[in-house]
């Protein structure tokens, strides 16, 4: 699970608590150095390995969060997912993580899952985007927005030790989904909520885009 700095804590604390819950498993918390890190909400974490001394992994993860932008065109984080994706048994990612993926080129021509507000910007990136809380392509495993991670982390769960075991542990943690509104997605938001969520996300929608072209720049350069 790759940690960075202004990651968003939900999208990888999520699915650590299923992971870290799993028998037979050993979670790798991976950044360049081991010095603790600030997420976007202040929350502090701290990595148990580096990307020198990272070993090879089943599982390789990506959390989304603001600090996407900087990995997105971060040669020493994309070197590291191209990297263990080369022996992965699965290359995962939640929210905007899949954005990190596409900028490394582990998603071209996968169909891939993102926050909502940046679909767009993973096609522009090669992928293609596909709604829904977990999307599956061949040994992708793309989550959508923040709280799909804990959906997303109970699939892998089934992958890799079976249903039975996956669904004692959705018990265990309770997880069964209630909210208070049925606005969690664009389509069932009203329009005046849609419009505010909409209003705040597009600088951050825009940093984006300019991050995907700044990357098929550099492709386009080393070409």
């Amino acid at each position: 699970m790759m940690l960075f700095p202004q990651l968003t804590q939900l999208d990888l604390t999520g699915p650590f608590q299923v992971f870290a819950s799993l028998p037979h498993t050993r979670v790798h918390l991976v950044w360049k150095s081991t010095d603790p890190v600030s997420s976007d909400t202040g929350l502090v974490l701290t990595p148990t390995t580096t990307f020198a001394e990272c070993p090879p992994l089943d599982v390789v993860f990506v959390p989304g969060g603001p600090g996407i932008d900087a990995l997105m065109t971060d040669p020493e984080s994309l070197d590291f997912l191209r990297r263990q994706a080369t022996t992965a048994r699965w290359v995962t990612s939640v929210c905007t993580g899949s954005l990190v993926l596409a900028a490394a080129g582990l998603l071209d021509g996968y169909q891939a899952g993102c926050h909502w507000a940046y679909r767009p910007v993973l096609e522009l990136l090669g992928a293609i985007p596909a709604p829904g809380r977990v999307v599956i392509d061949r040994n992708r495993v793309t989550g959508g927005g923040v709280t799909a991670g804990i959906d997303f982390a109970l699939t892998i769960a089934a992958q890799l030790h079976g249903d039975d075991v996956a669904k004692r542990l959705q018990l265990r943690i309770e997880y069964a989904p209630a909210p208070p509104f049925s606005c969690g997605t664009p389509e069932e938001a009203d329009p005046e909520t849609l419009a505010a969520v909409l209003e705040v996300l597009a600088p951050l929608q825009e940093r984006r885009r300019q991050s995907a072209l700044a990357v098929l720049a550099a492709r386009a350069g080393a070409s």
